[in-house]
């Protein structure tokens, strides 16, 4: 089985709902279709429009489907599951009309996305710990009560990062939460994304592919390079040029019989104008050549 691509605002430097640094939304959608592709994450809430009509209109111009989008908090704060259920609520009658299966939900940076300063601590004591792992749980019921799936994104420089902390989480939370394994953020913190997805592909549905400079990325890890910087610096790139293993993916996803999304990610923020779409062609046309969707 193939996996089905698709892609993301986030590959043409989109990581807030407004910035001057970052592309209008129409240009977004005209270049995601330019370059081929046929599914498409919200992105930040508040980028894409919030008219649904307006939406499912720009979409179908395009021939475009909505596989999913995220919400982002610091799950671990108390009074965090509140917020996540109320941010469910929101987007479950937007995903159910367009067709949108997967909230991918992430716990927000103990870094500054825009200067990359350490705001909290890097590891989580248990009390922390019950908490996000209750808000991530509360969320999958919410969410499957719309018939939704919630899958949890471990991210760089949050406190679900390495394979320690993902084995963890999937020990504590609910067999009923599954993981978006974000191939360039599992090997920016020094994993084996090829192999955790071998070990626990039943609770991966979901991929976000990206790759990553492994030179850039052993310099930035030794240097302590905070997260947003070592983006500015180009640390992922075209997943033909990186250290991502995409053929033993494929290879790993065909013996599996994987059935599940692939969302092309290249974190760029900010974008160097003009660059996304090129490396979206050619990122597309790779993933095709490989026989990997």
């Amino acid at each position: 089985m193939a996996i089905t691509v698709g892609t993301g605002p986030d590959s043409w430097g989109v990581w807030f709902p407004s910035d001057p640094q970052q592309p209008p939304w129409e240009q977004y959608l005209d270049e995601a279709a330019e370059a081929g592709y046929e599914w498409t994450e919200l992105g930040p809430i508040g980028y894409l429009p919030a008219d649904l009509d307006v939406l499912q209109a720009e979409l179908d111009k395009r021939s475009l489907k909505l596989c999913g989008g995220f919400i982002m908090r610091h799950l671990e704060d108390e009074g965090a599951a509140d917020l996540v259920l109320r941010d469910v609520d929101q987007v479950s009658g937007p995903f159910r009309r367009l067709g949108a299966r997967f909230i991918v939900l992430i716990d927000d940076a103990y870094t500054n996305l825009h200067t990359g300063e350490r705001e909290r601590p890097r590891e989580l004591d248990d009390a922390a710990w019950a908490r996000l792992i209750d808000t991530v749980d509360r969320a999958q019921e919410r969410a499957a009560g719309y018939g939704l799936q919630v899958v949890f994104h471990p991210h760089a420089d949050t406190h679900v990062e390495n394979h320690r902390q993902m084995e963890r989480l999937l020990a504590d939370a609910d067999p009923s939460v599954m993981l978006c394994l974000d191939t360039g953020h599992d090997a920016y913190t020094g994993g084996d994304p090829i192999a955790f997805f071998e070990k626990h592909h039943e609770r991966i549905p979901y991929l976000h592919l990206k790759s990553i400079h492994g030179d850039l990325r052993d310099r930035v890890l030794r240097d302590g390079t905070p997260f947003a910087a070592a983006v500015a610096q180009g640390m992922f790139c075209e997943p033909s040029e990186g250290e991502v293993d995409f053929e033993r993916l494929r290879d790993a996803a065909h013996r599996i019989g994987y059935d599940g999304f692939g969302v092309v990610e290249q974190d760029m923020y900010p974008p160097a104008p003009g660059a996304p779409l090129p490396i979206a062609k050619r990122t597309r046309e790779y993933l095709r050549d490989i026989g990997l969707g």
